[in-house]
């Protein structure tokens, strides 16, 4: 009786060349005629990728999002601007959020937050208002300055890590209708949604809602502010059941004396949040120096 004899790797072949069970390990194919080798496809995509690149760069070239100066990429800032912007470090007050002359351990609080405990739980900001950031909020609060979006998106993560790292829900300040309409579009909402693109925490604009329209807080005083904003807010009937139990984070663009995230807070505890904490982009850390 006739046996087919073994190939030399140990294995019988079938008739396309791959080795059937038994040994030796399938043969490699030879390529198919004409077939374009998959490293040059790779390269042919990734220079045509920087080509692209190239070509933006010449339709609207990278500049500084403060100041405009020319730079090398796009979504930073010069390094003039960069100096400007007074990031907040620890040591900082565990509820309020701001800068402490000294570091007194985990947990410390400020004077202020002892004296008058805010209805959220925590704030945190990426920098003091002003110099280039205060530049930076005012162009994207009112001059739709959606460039910059991607790098205050990452700095807002960044100084909100501890806030986000368990949190269930974003929700942006709201603006009153009315105003929304006026200026196109709510900034704090713009925000979340790119904090909620980077952490992948769920975002949600209508949960909270403005009930009335308040005058501008610009001009005003601590208490003026806080009864401007008394009862402003409230959670949409239909999704209370988002915020009962949830832990929130309060997106805002700016924190001065904490009047309108102090009235989003005490609406969402009404609404049973387990836990309300607040991160903006910038924060008078001085309560003496009120932005005109």
């Amino acid at each position: 009786m006739n046996r087919a004899r073994p190939e030399p790797g140990g294995g019988a072949a079938d008739a396309g060349g791959a080795a059937l069970p038994g040994g030796g390990g399938p043969r490699p194919r030879p390529p198919r005629a004409g077939a374009t080798p998959p490293g040059l496809l790779a390269r042919v995509r990734a220079g045509g990728v920087a080509a692209l690149h190239r070509l933006a760069d010449i339709v609207v070239p990278p500049l500084c999002l403060a100041c405009r100066a020319p730079l090398a990429d796009h979504d930073s800032l010069c390094a003039d601007c960069w100096r400007q912007v007074d990031f907040i470090r620890p040591p900082l007050c565990e509820r309020l959020g701001i800068p402490l002359p000294f570091d007194a351990g985990p947990g410390a609080i400020s004077a202020a937050a002892a004296a008058d405990p805010p209805a959220y739980d925590r704030a945190r900001a990426v920098a003091r208002y002003e110099g280039a950031m205060r530049q930076l909020v005012h162009g994207f609060k009112y001059h739709d300055r959606q460039d910059a979006r991607h790098l205050l998106g990452r700095w807002l993560q960044g100084a909100g890590t501890e806030l986000l790292s368990d949190a269930d829900l974003l929700l942006p300040v709201p603006l009153y209708r009315l105003r929304l309409l006026s200026r196109r579009f709510n900034q704090s909402a713009e925000l979340a949604r790119e904090l909620s693109r980077l952490t992948g925490v769920p975002c949600d604009p209508f949960v909270l809602q403005r009930t009335r329209r308040t005058p501008r807080q610009v001009g005003l005083t601590r208490e003026q502010r806080r009864l401007n904003v008394r009862g402003a807010f409230k959670v949409a009937a239909d999704r209370v059941g988002m915020v009962d139990g949830a832990n929130v984070v309060l997106v805002e663009d700016v924190i001065t004396t904490g009047a309108t995230v102090e009235a989003c807070a005490r609406a969402l505890r009404r609404a049973g949040a387990a836990r309300v904490d607040v991160l903006a982009l910038a924060m008078v850390t001085n309560p003496l120096h009120l932005p005109a």
